[in-house]
């Protein structure tokens, strides 16, 4: 039988060991951070006030800027203030936290895009019954199944984890990612973690495969019905709204999916590190620039917010 002893911390990696790039890499994500939170609150702001933008796609929008800001919370400040301090240390506590946090806002975005999506689709192809299907009543209902499901499936990897510790991790503590995720807590356990792996193969394959299926079905429909479109310029209007949510699903599903999905192989930290940043950094920052301030109404809508408070 393998020593084991209980471990109180993780010892997370840092953004690079030369303290120079170390220094310019923390500099840079947190310009990063400080942009999708000033970005995002900004559009939390503008969907608010402008009354023109109460529409059931703003009120998606700013529930998705509102989880973009807890989202990019939850792994940039304590991976760029490891990397400043030198401290590589998080709690066991700190880290199921984090996994917690992680699968639940992974999982919620992907089901908001889905969602908005389907706004999309009911916008672009069924324009009359909008109002009818796109009502308030629906957008929160939908919003409270989100947050119920990204509960259930969060809570569930969280506990089956770390339910009395019950994965031995006795390899090593040292978790070769800027912050604890499952499959890096998967690598170094040395107990049996067939069933971990396997709930996070049925719940990848059931939440982002369901949700790809849906928006890649509500997209062929889209542009079916915008390609019949006689006037250009609506076509060009309809593609305009439909290409940043494209970018977006298609940037956080490859990469989650790649980290998620692949088989239990040795890789490069440096690949796997740059691949966390792509869904769990880009996305936040990207989508208050795709989703609003490259829109004229809502340049239009920032600015006049703008005006008012100063």
């Amino acid at each position: 039988m393998a020593n084991t002893t209980l471990l109180t911390e993780f010892l997370l990696e840092f953004f690079a060991e030369a303290w120079e790039l170390r220094l310019l890499l923390s500099i840079l994500f947190l310009l990063m951070y400080l942009g999708s939170l000033i970005g995002n609150l900004i559009i939390i702001m503008v969907t608010t006030i402008d009354q023109k933008l109460r529409t059931p796609m703003y009120f998606f929008l700013r529930n998705l800027s509102i989880l973009d800001m807890c989202y990019i919370s939850v792994t940039v400040p304590k991976a760029c203030v490891n990397s400043l301090t030198g401290n590589r240390g998080i709690s066991v506590t700190g880290c199921a936290a984090q996994v917690f946090l992680v699968i639940f806002c992974a999982c919620v975005e992907f089901l908001f895009l889905t969602v908005m999506a389907q706004d999309r689709y009911v916008a672009i192809c069924q324009p009359l019954l909008y109002p009818v299907i796109m009502n308030h009543q629906f957008c929160v209902q939908m919003t409270l199944a989100s947050l119920l499901l990204g509960l259930v499936i969060a809570g569930s990897h969280t506990v089956k984890t770390f339910k009395t510790f019950q994965l031995s991790f006795c390899h090593s503590n040292v978790v070769p990612q800027l912050f604890c995720d499952i499959p890096s807590l998967l690598g170094l356990s040395c107990s049996d973690t067939f069933t971990n792996k396997l709930l996070l193969l049925l719940s990848a394959i059931g939440v982002s495969g369901s949700c790809f299926i849906f928006i890649f079905i509500s997209y062929v429909h889209i542009f079916s019905t915008v390609l019949k479109l006689p006037v250009k310029e609506e076509r060009g209007k309809a593609f305009s709204t439909c290409f940043p949510h494209i970018i977006v699903v298609s940037v956080f599903l490859s990469s989650g999916a790649y980290v998620y999905l692949r088989p239990p192989v040795i890789s490069e930290v440096t690949q796997d590190m740059i691949l966390s940043v792509l869904y769990t950094i880009v996305p936040p920052f990207l989508n208050p620039v795709i989703y609003s301030l490259r829109n004229k109404q809502k340049r239009e809508a920032v600015s006049k917010v703008m005006l008012r408070i100063f």
